[in-house]
């Protein structure tokens, strides 16, 4: 399954701001995602602009980016561009729908 497009421009948008390369810049992402329990493919551009608030900071910071708070802030601003994509079903939500629960 192909990355999300908020993945893509938040790593193309990390690695273009910071000494980090092309690599280190989607793994930073990739570990910021799964401290948050969501996937570099379904993640949505409101989720990563929490991501961005909130737990991307600190990975940046832990790799030598000083102050990236203010970075993150203007990735996430430009994120409003992307379309908000949704994200795909998971077991449990089919489960409530197929139930009548949901």
């Amino acid at each position: 399954m192909p990355d999300s497009a908020a993945f893509a421009a938040v790593s193309s948008e990390i690695e273009r701001n910071t000494d980090l390369d092309r690599l280190e810049a989607r793994g930073t992402v990739r570990l910021a995602l799964q401290q948050a329990g969501l996937d570099a493919a379904s993640v949505t551009p409101g989720q990563m602009a929490v991501v961005l608030e909130r737990v991307l900071p600190g990975e940046l910071e832990g790799r030598g980016v000083r102050d990236p708070a203010p970075l993150c802030g203007r990735i996430a601003s430009s994120l409003a561009d992307l379309p908000e994509q949704a994200a795909p079903d998971t077991p449990d939500a089919v489960f409530q729908r197929l139930g009548g629960l949901g």
